[in-house]
């Protein structure tokens, strides 16, 4: 279960429910959507593990100093450059863990970019990994904690179509357990 007193788990479900939803019709019916037009009358929504508060977390956020850029390699062979912007530390089944948060060489930092692999990677999820985004309220530097809520994980665009070139989650970002919530493959 969250750890947040004030958290509605009615109101986070439907909030959910509604957020797949949207997702499922962008998916299916949008010019953008990584779905290749031609199979968009067969596509019947995304699959998802089943919601599970207890991956909705509050993890601690420590802003990261540094001009070191992190050079991730793409599913294209190709690289892309970002910045470590803050490093979230959080408790999944009591064990300790960590992931950082990244944005775009020259974006804003207050909207984090967290790409990671866990124990499903490969079986009931996508091999390459997947990702969650989310914005932090106000200044980084100021913000002690933010809602880590895996159920928002998602596969990137080259899960549904090999146009796209995606980054790879960098090791620092590979978590020793297996992470069941978000997106995951579809006979998973």
């Amino acid at each position: 279960m969250s750890t947040n007193p004030e958290f509605d788990e009615s109101a986070w479900r439907s909030e959910l429910d509604r957020h797949r939803e949207r997702k499922d019709d962008f998916f299916a019916t949008e010019r953008q959507s990584p779905i290749p037009e031609d199979q968009r009358d067969a596509f019947d929504g995304l699959s998802y593990f089943d919601p599970d508060a207890g991956y909705r977390v509050e993890a601690d956020l420590e802003p990261v100093e540094s001009d070191e850029t992190v050079v991730m390699d793409t599913t294209v062979d190709t690289q892309q450059e970002y910045e470590r912007v803050a490093e979230l530390r959080f408790e999944l089944d009591g064990e300790p863990l960590s992931l950082v948060g990244y944005a775009g060489v020259g974006e804003e930092a207050n909207s984090l970019f967290v790409p990671f692999r866990d124990k499903t990677t490969g079986q009931q999820t996508y091999g390459a990994g997947r990702y969650m985004e989310f914005e932090v309220d106000g200044d980084i530097g100021e913000a002690e904690t933010v809602p880590l809520d895996f159920n928002l994980a998602y596969h990137p665009f080259c899960a549904y179509n090999d146009a796209f070139a995606c980054p790879l989650p960098p090791e620092e970002n590979w978590l020793d357990v297996a992470v069941e919530a978000g997106e995951k493959l579809p006979d998973a």
